[in-house]
């Protein structure tokens, strides 16, 4: 047992796998896992559940190598693809090899063997680590190519992305909504229908593009009431799951935590991080005292390495830096985007709204920096992984809560991977991301 109370699942005595439920915390920094714990303690007074998890004595722990074919340093699509198609491929395109042949994704294999599928996200539904599952496209940001994919391939498709299957939003007006919904799929585009379903093919879209990010949904009461969360998603497909005597492979993503650090947007990081925790500790309830359900807690890559760094003297203003990022009430990307749509979008209406939002004021020569790099493009920065609004805006950002980046984009660092029920062991120690789809064949094929 966890902290005296949460009962854990078990392995059967042949190790049998029943389900297993592949859960993605897409371009989270191992750093970000500390940091999520203590983030956890401040803002829901407990500790976060893969803390725990990864304490648990019948979980296996490891390190997940993410190369790409051409790259130390990977994107989604390659790493997802390597866990879909069990071969390393380029960045950028999804299961085609670098000599141009495709390979087969996994829930495509699995659907000839009768086994049922889902996939869960705050991305898109058509982003790159689902697609990585189910889809085959020479260029990942084909999204209009990847919809019609799923088609009879996976059961469950929750996340947001309307816009790559309404015809009136399609780059090519094709109707990719129509087929789905005669073919018996329900289509679900707001929270209460979610959970009021009970149908066996399901295809929920919650937003035209991403979800929004937690921290925005949180502090905005339309959205909470219309957009349901990770774990409410999750949790329903999961059931859904457990309900039929086939076996299953859910694939579980928290999306927005990668675009949380491309942004250098920590609060907008953390609070997604913290959805992606509630997920699991909600997965992990619905499985406990089942001995035939494998869960498997991982990152794609790191991004731009976020981490606390001392401040005060003896680093004793650390804690209380750090506890700012409480206090902030919306991304990055929604700051941004009312300043730009207000009427009055000038240098002092975007430091009030800094001011207002991250609960900090600029200096009069940040805010003319920042506003610069709004309007013009230009940022005076020696850093060119950092030169644009966002990183000009977590710097100053840092300067409060002690966070610093060091960059915007993906890293090579291997990340964190946990395992706990039957045959978790095969995912303790360096674990090559291609190996992971033989895994998948060997336990549900």
């Amino acid at each position: 047992m966890l902290g005296g109370c949460k009962k854990a699942p078990t392995a059967n005595a042949k190790g049998e796998v029943r389900g297993i439920v592949f859960m993605v915390s897409d371009g989270m920094s191992n750093g970000v896992l500390t940091m999520a714990e203590n983030f956890s303690q401040i803002v829901r007074k407990k500790g976060t559940r893969w803390w725990e998890l990864i304490n648990d004595p019948l979980s296996a722990r490891g390190l997940m190598e993410n190369s790409s074919a051409n790259s130390y340093v990977t994107d989604s699509a390659a790493a997802s693809s390597a866990w879909g198609g069990g071969v390393k491929i380029n960045n950028g395109v999804v299961n085609i090899r670098p000599d141009g042949t495709e390979s087969t994704p996994i829930l495509r294999h699995l659907k000839k063997l009768g086994r049922r599928t889902g996939l869960v996200t705050t991305a898109t539904i058509t982003h790159a680590t689902p697609a990585g599952f189910a889809a085959v496209t020479r260029n990942r940001d084909d999204e209009h190519l990847i919809a019609p994919q799923y088609f009879g391939v996976v059961d469950l498709l929750m996340g947001g992305g309307k816009n790559f299957f309404a015809a009136e939003k399609r780059i090519d007006s094709r109707d990719a909504l129509t087929p789905y919904t005669k073919a018996g799929y329900e289509l679900i585009e707001n929270r209460d229908a979610l959970l009021k379903s009970k149908s066996d093919k399901m295809l929920g879209l919650f937003s035209g593009s991403h979800i929004p990010f937690e921290v925005d949904r949180l502090n905005n009461p339309e959205l909470m009431k219309s957009i349901p969360t990770l774990e409410e998603m999750s949790g329903v497909a999961l059931k859904n799951l457990l309900g039929h005597q086939e076996k299953f492979l859910l694939q579980i993503e928290g999306g927005r935590i990668d675009h949380g650090a491309h942004a250098n947007d920590i609060a907008g990081l953390l609070w997604d991080q913290l959805a992606f925790d509630d997920t699991l500790a909600k997965v992990l309830e619905l499985i406990a005292g089942r001995d035939d359900i494998l869960v498997i807690v991982t990152s794609d890559h790191g991004n731009a390495n976020p981490g606390l760094n001392g401040t005060g003297k003896e680093y004793t203003d650390s804690n209380k830096a750090f506890g700012k990022i409480a206090q902030m009430t919306c991304s990055f990307e929604k700051l941004f985007e009312d300043w730009g749509r207000s009427p009055e979008n000038t240098a002092e209406k975007l430091a009030a709204i800094v001011y207002d939002r991250l609960g900090f004021s600029l200096t009069e020569k940040q805010t003319a920096e920042l506003y610069n790099s709004m309007t013009t493009g230009e940022v005076s920065e020696w850093s060119e992984q950092l030169d644009n609004p966002h990183g000009l805006l977590g710097q100053m950002t840092g300067n409060h809560t002690g966070i610093g980046w060091t960059g915007t984009s993906h890293t090579s660092d291997p990340t964190m991977i946990s395992a706990i029920g039957p045959q978790a062991e095969r995912f303790s120690g360096i674990v090559p991301n291609q190996e992971v789809h033989r895994h998948f064949l060997e336990l549900l094929g």
